[in-house]
């Protein structure tokens, strides 16, 4: 069996530790290259041996760790079984189980011999300590990996881990993967023109500061609230980026909170469609829908598709304006990870701009969409009509 690899992945064969630090930029393989390892140095290398893969919510970790270790094992052919309820793989006789952190309770009776944490700036130092102790049932060469984008010098990540030489630490970027396309790559480096934070980060794989924040006061929830007066939703476009489907719940005091529904790259407008359809029951539906203008297209397939889908308000100052002072709470690690990173530009002289960065943004998008083209036509300063095919 052929299979390609990075400089993240040789790593890995050859100078990982016991604890170790997968430290990058946006694109730099190190997530694929860490599910690569376990697949062909743990599972298929052992025999006996228990593995956990980690982040801090279910959802998030369905899609991104989860998913990536599925489609590998089966492009490489390797045999196993999957049991859905439980989150349980069996390969080769040995076991892998898939976690998150968001009731802790869950790891606490738990043995392993590796373990991988994915988005590990999600979690808190109290979950690594509590992590490092589950590493300890009996075998050779046994491992944590974490991986994360070094977005806030301030982290524990740095100050207790890095800091104190407790980790091997591997530093890659977009130019450690060869097999990146090119429009994101080219994405990646235009962030040299947008902010040099966010350069620092996700191009050169630095540890970065966090500042002029736009979203804060917020609080990360887990579940939706049970008393809210209604919903909408709103949708961000992409495919070489990521397409973004985000409900809205309008609670009292026109406060909002948003929750990530889909948040995914590669999708075609059908099976965007066709996952929308999945989640969102037939007669939500036609609650409001509000989408980016610049696919006029995509608008329209929804809407032949049953949704009653408009036009989005995209004004962007005040409708991030409008929204800092009223969000109240995010649901799904992605838009809080967009969140936790979203700020306004500097300019050469480092006065701060009124525009955000644009990039890692499409779930906020979808969000302020379903929010300020609902607050614009209920304050009737803009009239949203349907789209329709008249």
């Amino acid at each position: 069996m052929i299979v390609n690899v990075t400089p993240v992945y040789k790593w890995l064969e050859e100078e990982s530790g016991r604890i170790n630090l997968l430290k990058g930029g946006a694109g730099s393989s190190k997530s694929y290259s860490v599910a690569q390892y376990i697949i062909l140095n743990k599972l298929c290398k052992y025999t006996n041996r228990v593995i956990l893969i980690v982040r801090k919510t279910l959802p998030a970790l369905r899609r991104t760790a989860m998913k990536l270790v599925l489609d590998l094992i089966n492009e490489y052919g390797i045999p196993y079984s999957f049991n859905k309820t439980d989150l349980i793989l069996n390969c080769r006789g040995n076991i892998v189980y898939f976690l998150s952190l968001d009731d802790p309770e869950k790891i606490k009776s738990m043995e392993a011999n590796d373990i991988w944490v994915e988005e590990a700036t999600e979690i808190t130092l109290k979950d690594y300590r509590q992590l490092k102790l589950r590493m300890r049932r009996k075998g050779v060469n046994n491992q944590m990996f974490l991986s994360f984008n070094p977005v806030n010098s301030g982290h524990w990540l740095k100050t207790e881990i890095a800091d104190k030489g407790i980790a091997k630490i591997n530093n890659s970027t977009h130019l450690d993967n060869v097999f990146l396309d090119e429009v994101y790559r080219n994405e990646i480096k235009n962030l040299i023109n947008e902010d040099e934070n966010y350069y620092r980060i996700y191009a050169l794989g630095e540890w970065g500061i966090l500042e002029n924040l736009i979203y804060t006061g917020w609080q990360a929830m887990t579940e939706p609230p049970v008393n809210y007066k209604d919903i909408s939703y709103g949708i961000d476009w992409g495919f070489e980026s990521h397409c973004a489907l985000v409900r809205v719940y309008w609670l009292d005091g026109d406060k909002v909170i948003w929750e990530e529904l889909i948040y995914e790259r590669k999708l075609t407008i059908p099976e965007f469609i066709e996952k929308a359809k999945s989640i969102i029951p037939e007669a939500e539906r036609q609650k409001e829908f509000y989408a980016g203008t610049d696919e006029p297209g995509s608008i329209e397939e929804f809407y032949k598709a049953g949704f009653n889908i408009h036009k989005a308000v995209t004004d962007v100052r005040d409708g991030i304006n409008w929204c800092k002072s009223h969000l109240v709470g995010l649901i799904g690690a992605n838009l809080i990870k967009e969140a936790q990173g979203y700020k306004r530009k500097e300019d050469k002289n480092g006065n701060v701009l009124e525009e955000p960065v644009k990039f890692m943004d499409h779930a906020l998008d979808a969000g302020r969409y379903a929010t300020y083209s609902i607050v614009k036509g209920n304050l009737g300063e803009l009239i949203i009509e349907d789209f329709t095919l008249r």
